[in-house]
């Protein structure tokens, strides 16, 4: 398959990856040209600002999660109907697992992808060391996939000197640079950048910003370079189920957390559950009074419910309903600021604990660092969703933490010894701190559709006519 690609990589965190991607696809959306775009690794706010640029759902390719041969027919499935790829990376280029090794790192991506790399470096305070910095990028790994640079906040008299000593003395072409564009810059909170919808006028920084690059980046260079991306094998696959072997005999009803307070959802993790049977009903435990009706399965996936805690509590009608949802024991999947919100109590970031959905005991509260952050791999003391789920692969990322985390997993770092006994497990329910990626546990996605089917079995018996007293069509 013929995909047109490029992945922006730098040597370090804070070198302007994510400002620059977002320019970048705002000029190619500008220019016509249908781009899809992809982060590298499990973080959800860099894709929220990708979306908003090109008005369409950015994806995350992560090479921990997922093997190669999974992650090369996401990009290909995502790329439908799409002229260009654009990936940015994460952490400095070869920044992988544990800190000291390459596995999960942008270059890991672009290695099983086979994607052309830009390393963006950030120039201030240097000229010709940026050679030797460059170099040691380049020779570091003899297949580094580094095609090209792009020179950050450096002057437009300094580019055309830096622009000729690196073509000659190290055979990369450089393909621009980005003077210092204070008015752009995107500010940042606890778990990152603040979300698009924060950002005043960001539209309008985005259409200077792509202004900008098309006068001081080769952009034509840039498309020339992605379209010399080699060529992925194709997939006789077509469809999640037929890759990950499950299907629902009835399609199940799905409750979908999503509002301001909950919005770290992995579009394919949403994908592949549709794909498996299940039909999802969006709500809102912020603005909603209740839950939508007749639903088999809960999902309470993260975000900032510490921004809102107040109004959540206050919305005691849906904390009610999803607490006793809980307490009966029927099907949830609940992934960190969700999990934060099914506790007795949480704190907010004006410091006040409020009450919440009360279906675990104790309090979920900030703390002044990380906890836990990073990959892990996760193993169930016991039969967890009706049966055993194996090792899944997970990733943490959270400044707050509970006095219940649970005890029914042991989560191990990948790299170390370190490890922990976290999360809530029971035939119906997994709930904690830890992400997951269905598409690298796909038997956790389908465990939990099989109890939601039981769930599904037992009201159809129960009430045949539904809520609304009309016979439900079961099969549409």
């Amino acid at each position: 398959m013929k995909i047109p690609r490029i992945l922006l990589a730098a040597g370090a965190s804070g070198s302007g990856k994510t400002l620059i991607t977002c320019g970048l696809l705002q000029a190619m959306k500008n220019r016509g040209i249908q781009t899809a775009s992809f982060k590298c690794g499990p973080d959800y706010i860099d894709p929220m600002f990708h979306s908003k640029v090109i008005g369409a759902k950015s994806r995350n390719l992560d090479t921990f999660f997922a093997g190669g041969d999974t992650v090369r027919w996401l990009l290909q499935e995502n790329m439908r109907g799409m002229e260009l790829a654009v990936m940015e990376g994460v952490m400095g280029y070869y920044d992988g697992v544990g800190g000291i090794t390459t596995q999960a790192s942008a270059y890991d991506l672009a290695r099983e992808t086979k994607t052309p790399v830009i390393l963006i470096v950030n120039s201030r305070g240097m000229s010709v060391s940026l050679a030797a910095y460059l170099k040691g990028f380049l020779e570091y790994r003899a297949d580094s996939q580094i095609q090209g640079v792009i020179f950050n906040q450096m002057s437009p008299m300094l580019y055309p000197r830096m622009k000729k000593l690196v073509e000659e003395e190290l055979g990369i072409r450089a393909y621009g640079y980005v003077p210092k564009v204070e008015e752009c810059r995107i500010e940042s909170r606890h778990l990152g950048l603040v979300m698009p919808e924060e950002v005043q006028d960001l539209q309008k920084k985005l259409q200077k910003l792509a202004q900008v690059l098309e006068e001081t980046l080769d952009l034509d260079g840039i498309l020339k370079l992605a379209g010399q991306a080699q060529d992925l094998p194709p997939s006789d696959l077509t469809e999640e189920a037929q890759i990950f072997g499950f299907q629902l005999e009835w399609p199940v009803r799905l409750g979908l957390a999503r509002d301001e307070a909950f919005c770290f959802v992995y579009e394919d993790n949403l994908r592949l559950l549709e794909s498996m049977g299940a039909k999802l009903v969006e709500f809102s435990p912020l603005h909603d009074s209740h839950l939508p009706e007749d639903l088999d399965g809960l999902l309470l996936y993260g975000g900032y419910p510490e921004l809102y805690a107040k109004e959540l509590s206050e919305n005691q009608s849906m904390r009610r309903e999803i607490g006793d949802w809980l307490k009966k024991g029927l099907p949830c999947l609940a992934e960190c600021g969700g999990f934060m919100y099914l506790h007795e109590q949480m704190e907010g970031m004006d410091g006040k604990f409020y009450p919440m959905a009360g279906a675990f005991e104790g309090s979920a509260y900030r703390t002044p660092k990380l906890n836990r952050f990073g990959y892990v791999n996760l193993r169930a003391e016991h039969p967890v969703l009706g049966e055993d789920l194996g090792t899944i692969r997970a990733h943490e990322f959270h400044y707050f933490d509970s006095e219940n985390c649970g005890c029914d997993f042991q989560a191990q770092k990948p790299v170390g010894s370190r490890g922990w006994r976290c999360m809530h497990g029971t035939d119906s329910q997994l709930c904690g701190f830890p992400h997951l990626y269905y598409c690298g546990s796909p038997q956790v996605a389908a465990a939990f559709l099989k109890q939601c089917g039981k769930t599904q079995a037992r009201r159809r018996c129960e009430n045949p006519m539904g809520a609304k007293g009309e016979k439900r069509k079961w099969q549409e």
